[in-house]
């Protein structure tokens, strides 16, 4: 038994190690898996649920539950182990050897230890020290890099309505006359999957934290600002951003990171002409919303349809699998959800001026 207690208490320290201490994407373990299937057992149930409005309460509620669980979990198998090393040095049964590694690890006093277990009392108590002062240190980590990904994609709110969708943030920058801005625009996203990219690999959990907007979604939205990025380069090649190619190549680059460490099968080298699952006919009605707003195009749809597919085959299936997996909102050109859901469709606001109340 002193050898199934020590395994016990590697295999705990080790996850907890990589957790939270050297965070490592390639670590796997019984614990790890376990979270996973919890993790997946609350979300089939809640997509159960018909009603977006309480899939999302509940949603939102499930990954920080999952934390403390987690945390539980530490401290419960750091329990188990530490009562099979005193079982097996002690003559005492079972469940006082529990009962006193329960007390070690919890520092609660309850039992007093014989002089031949002193110095595992002593390990047990900073073990429990550890994982709280650890599990406390890593939250604000977590949510300073949650927060910094929400900036923008609460900014992207007003520029591409909630849930994000790429024909309506070209649409709505023509409308309003910011087109100049989206150059600024793709770099700063270029920036921030390169930032989602590390954080999100290092802490998988950043990736089941929902917005506080109910519709909003880091993955809808990455995806809407790839797809006008897109766009761009496959209507209009010779005026699109430089910065667009590079928003393209990074926000990919960081699925297929994410995907890695999701063990997200993906192909690293399609070719442009691999199918995608959007249609043609989608593609056709995000050109008549750029067409409605007055942007003016250098290539007809069926020339650009074969670009546009070209980009879109880098990032398609990885994006539709995440968006999947964390329930994200059903958007326009976001993939499928369970129940054959529609998609809920960009709405514009009023530009309510004296004397008439049209939109823009």
């Amino acid at each position: 038994m002193l050898a199934v207690g020590i395994v016990v208490l590697v295999v705990d320290f080790w996850d907890l190690l990589r957790s939270l201490v050297v965070p490592r994407s390639w670590a796997r373990g019984p614990i790890v898996m376990a979270i996973r299937a919890i993790r997946l057992a609350g979300r089939l149930t809640i997509e159960k649920f018909d009603s977006f409005a309480t899939r999302d309460r509940l949603l939102a509620t499930l990954e920080p539950t999952i934390m403390l669980l987690r945390l539980g979990i530490w401290l419960f198998v750091a329990v188990i182990g530490y009562g099979l090393v005193i079982w097996a040095t002690s003559h005492i049964g079972i469940g006082t050897a529990l009962i006193r590694g329960g007390s070690d690890v919890f520092t609660l006093g309850l039992a007093t230890p014989g002089t031949g277990s002193a110095v595992t009392a002593f390990l047990a108590a900073a073990t429990g020290l550890v994982i709280v002062a650890l599990q406390i240190a890593y939250l604000p980590a977590l949510y300073d890099s949650f927060n910094r990904r929400e900036t923008l994609v609460t900014l992207l709110e007003s520029r591409a309505s909630t849930p994000a969708w790429g024909p309506e943030l070209l649409a709505r920058h023509r409308l309003i006359g910011l087109e100049a801005e989206l150059g600024p625009l793709y770099a700063d996203w270029e920036r921030w999957s390169a930032d989602v990219g590390e954080s999100h690999t290092t802490y998988p959990s950043l990736l089941y934290l929902r917005s506080p907007h109910a519709t909003n979604s880091w993955i809808v939205s990455l995806i809407a600002v790839m797809d006008a990025a897109a766009l761009q380069l496959s209507l209009q090649p010779g005026s699109a951003p430089s910065s667009a190619r590079m928003c393209v190549r990074m926000g990919f680059t960081a699925l297929r990171d994410i995907a890695t460490v999701q063990l997200i099968r993906f192909d690293p080298d399609p070719m442009p002409d691999a199918k995608i699952e959007l249609t043609y006919e989608e593609f056709l009605e995000g050109v008549n919303r750029l067409e409605g707003a007055g942007i003016d195009t250098e290539r007809s749809p069926e020339e650009a349809w074969p670009h546009f597919r070209g980009w879109r085959v880098n990032y398609e299936s990885i994006a539709y699998e995440l968006a999947d997996r964390i329930s994200a909102p059903p958007a326009p050109w976001a993939g499928p959800r369970p129940g054959g859901r529609a998609p809920i469709l960009p709405r514009r606001p009023l530009d309510r001026k004296p004397g008439h109340h049209s939109g823009i």
